[in-house]
């Protein structure tokens, strides 16, 4: 049976198999499409209500989809079976604000008082953009995404506060304005790029050094567009500095069963 005919919830659960057996650790970007993906912070429970604020004041930035109950790695709502402490590719482990080792498995760090938020991913536009005809050159140059740490702040919140994270996609004038007209339909995956053109309007210098990711080329006749970008949380982390926070490793996220559509305005 060819894959792409499995229905999208079969294909997300299938997916999901192989990173916990550890079959698929690479990125996420292009697989299962279709289904919504998620950015994943676990916080203690007594970070948690400050992080939550965080990502109430940074709706974009941090599009919320799901929260656990303390202490519980499931997420019955966001689909089958799903385990928080195998069933992302790759994970980060930080300590006191530093990363301090990425793992493939969280089972022997799992703890009761642990909280896990799961936030929108601009993957999960993709697949309209593909539809479209503006197949994001990630894609097809089969690499992660470009992110950069820019310059536009976020809203702090407790001891929560940063820089936003963006991914780069390129386009010509003319694609860039219909690709923004498709993104806007999606808000829980980040929504409307945030900036197009100079990439020094928002601090980054060279488009060919991404902060997370891989790079991708840019053509002659093309401006980077860039939106928003889960990853975000981790530079909030990094200055928050709690005791303890696992997050995903960029471009390896949660694939739910939640399809685009979802969440999308159409």
């Amino acid at each position: 049976m060819n894959p792409s005919a499995k229905p999208l919830a079969q294909q997300a659960y299938e997916l999901r198999q192989a990173i916990r057996e550890q079959t698929h650790t690479g990125p996420t970007s292009g697989l299962a499409t279709g289904t919504m993906q998620g950015n994943i912070v676990i916080l203690p429970a007594d970070w948690a209500n400050e992080f939550l604020l965080y990502c109430q004041k940074n709706p974009v930035s941090c599009p919320l989809i799901g929260v656990s109950e303390i202490g519980d790695y499931r997420l019955p709502d966001l689909g089958k079976d799903i385990d928080m402490r195998h069933d992302v590719p790759e994970y980060y482990v930080y300590r006191d604000g530093i990363k301090v080792e990425s793992r493939a498995d969280i089972a022997d760090l799992w703890r009761d008082d642990l909280v896990v938020f799961v936030l929108g991913c601009s993957f999960s536009f993709e697949n309209a953009l593909s539809q479209a005809g503006l197949t994001p050159r990630n894609i097809t140059e089969d690499v992660n995404v470009s992110m950069y740490e820019s310059s536009i702040p976020t809203t702090p919140a407790g001891r929560f506060f940063g820089n936003t994270v963006v991914t780069m996609r390129p386009y010509t004038p003319k694609d860039a304005i219909r690709a923004i007209q498709i993104t806007t339909r999606f808000p829980k995956a980040h929504g409307a790029p945030l900036h197009f053109g100079t990439p020094e309007d928002i601090g980054i210098q060279d488009l060919s050094q991404p902060d997370f990711g891989d790079p991708v080329s840019v053509k002659d006749g093309e401006v980077p567009v860039f939106w928003a970008c889960g990853v975000t949380p981790q530079v909030a982390v990094r200055n928050a500095k709690p005791p303890f926070c696992i997050t995903h490793a960029p471009g390896k996220m949660l694939v739910t069963d939640l399809l685009d559509t979802d969440l999308a305005v159409l």
